[in-house]
Formats: structure tokens, sequence, C-alpha cells
């Protein structure tokens, strides 16, 4: 059985989904609200419960899996550089996570749509701009991340698509 880390706790995927479901059921304090699908690799926000933006975006490959759950995120940068890989550029990036998870601007724009990420979320660097305008607006505290769903179903859904294209 493939367990889940949430917020340090190992889950079944039963109950992963139950305690999911039971914050999609909790009112949103934040003002700003960030739903990354990794199974649809799509990002839609919201603010006070209107949405605002839909946007693709790649997540992690298989071995850098982006972590699911709820943040707040605690830091900006607006011109961020990768310690971990070559200085990657990470434009407007907002952090959510202590180990260094990121959702940043990427100029590798053919690839949004499917998962190719080390682990943070990337999206077209003018999405991330308007992202990074916003959480910067409404502030840190009033903004939350949350992110479901599963690279892996992306992948299969993309290789689907490949083997339907090449018939």
């Amino acid at each position: 059985m493939r367990l889940v880390r949430l917020f340090g706790v190992r889950l079944s995927g039963v109950a992963f989904t139950a305690v999911l479901f039971w914050f999609s059921a909790q009112p949103v304090s934040a003002r700003l609200l960030i739903e990354i699908d990794k199974s649809t690799q799509q990002m839609t926000v919201s603010r006070d419960g209107r949405e605002l933006h839909v946007w693709p975006v790649s997540t992690g490959i298989a071995r850098y899996d982006t972590p699911a759950g709820a943040y707040t995120p605690f830091r900006m940068d607006k011109d961020h550089f990768s310690r971990e890989w070559d200085d990657a550029p990470m434009p407007h990036s907002v952090f959510f996570t202590k180990q260094g998870h990121a959702i940043h601007g990427s100029y590798d724009t053919k690839r949004l749509g499917s998962p190719a990420s080390h682990g943070c979320v990337r999206l077209a660097p003018a999405n991330a701009a308007t992202l990074f305008a916003l959480v910067k607006q409404e502030g840190l505290s009033n903004t939350r991340v949350v992110l479901t769903g599963s690279e892996q179903v992306a992948l299969a859904r993309a290789k689907a698509e490949r083997t339907a294209n090449s018939l």
C-alpha cells in the first residue's frame, strides 16, 4: 500500500483522501486561494471565492514529486535562482514549503501542462508575475496554497494522448 505524507504524517490513500475532503469542506480563511491539481496540471487562483485565473502548470516528475497538502506561503523572491539546480532561474517565486518548494515562472513553457519540474510548480513567466503581484497585494498570511491530485495520473493521461495521436 502506498503511503502519502501530509504535514509530516504518513497516511494511506483512503486516509489522505478523507483529510483532503475535510480540508475542502472547511471554510478557507485566506483571501487568496491558489489551488493546484497535479492530475490535470492546472492552477486555479481565486480571491474571496471568486475565480480569477486558470493556468497550466508543470509539477514534479516521478522522482521529484511535488508535495500534496495545504500550505501558507512564507517567502517571496522576485529574482530567485536555484541553489540545487545549476542556478536555474525561478522568477517571481512564492515559497510554500521549508524544503524549498515554490511556485515560480519558467521559460520552458512548452512543458507546461505536464509534470516536468524537480518538485516546484512552474508557470508561464507572465502568469507567475501576475500571481506574485496578487500574493504581494493580499499578503503571505492571507494566501493559501492547496495541492491535490497525482502526477502519475497526469503522466498516464499524457501517455494515452500520445498513443492516440500516433494511431
